[in-house]
């Protein structure tokens, strides 16, 4: 699989900086459509039981201002299923979540999360919203999101990320790399993201089966210092060098 990499960029934390003030300023739709703007493919928000971050109205204000594909990102509870159905997002991407943790700390365990995934991913299917399961590389927990009729994975890429240039960076990377040719193999379409800068972002868009990387954090914090169009541009240009770097020279 190879062709343009899409880019989807994660607006929570325009919302984490306007709550700090209980405010209205910055506004996170108004980053939707800067991202837009910028060359996002689409717009990725979460949704936290706890809302630190993103509220209902934001994603109701999303939904209908926006005409970028809106990914939802969700813990699996009857509470954002009901919010998803709703609301009819283009896409929902199931995470874990815990409400002590800082970010996502890893991926879903879908194999020992089957009779409670299943039914989610059932009903979201059902009213037409493609469902993603954000999950670590490990081909039993490929195997499992596609017997259980998810058409999309996500891949975490923290280890990866997280880990110290040298040998052990390079192991998580070769395990990213065996993780998306599974999914690919099994009839997954495959997604990455987790932690991704532009120091660790082109190895990660080189993997000629991935589809989508979604990232945020990074992307947010940059953007204080050069701007947001800015701070997405570069990104999609690493992006784009990665994956084709002769078209690009061609270009």
């Amino acid at each position: 699989m190879t062709g343009r990499l899409r880019l989807g960029v994660n607006i929570d934390h325009v919302a984490t900086i306007r709550n700090a003030r209980a405010g209205r300023h910055p506004d996170p739709v108004r980053a939707a459509r800067l991202a837009a703007a910028a060359g996002a493919d689409g717009i990725t928000a979460h949704l936290r039981e706890d809302r630190r971050h993103i509220g209902d109205q934001d994603i109701e204000q999303l939904r209908r201002e926006i005409d970028l594909p809106l990914n939802l990102e969700m813990a699996a509870t009857d509470e954002m299923l009901a919010i998803a159905l709703a609301h009819h997002p283009h896409a929902v991407c199931l995470v874990p979540e815990k409400r002590t943790e800082v970010t996502t700390e890893g991926g879903l365990d879908v194999v020992g999360g089957r009779a409670r995934l299943g039914p989610v991913i059932t009903e979201l299917g059902r009213a037409g919203i493609r469902v993603s399961l954000f999950v670590e590389p490990d081909p039993e927990q490929l195997d499992a999101a596609r017997q259980l009729g998810a058409p999309v994975v996500e891949l975490h890429t923290g280890s990866y990320c997280e880990a110290p240039p040298g040998p052990e960076r390079d192991r998580r990377l070769e395990r990213l790399q065996r993780a998306a040719a599974h999914a690919a193999a099994i009839g997954l379409e495959c997604h990455a993201g987790h932690g991704l800068c532009y120091e660790t972002v082109a190895a990660v868009a080189a993997i000629p089966t991935l589809v989508e990387l979604n990232i945020g954090h990074f992307l947010i914090g940059e953007a204080i210092f050069i701007g947001l169009d800015a701070a997405i541009r570069r990104m999609r240009a690493l992006m784009s060098v990665a994956r084709d770097p002769v078209a690009v020279f061609r270009s």
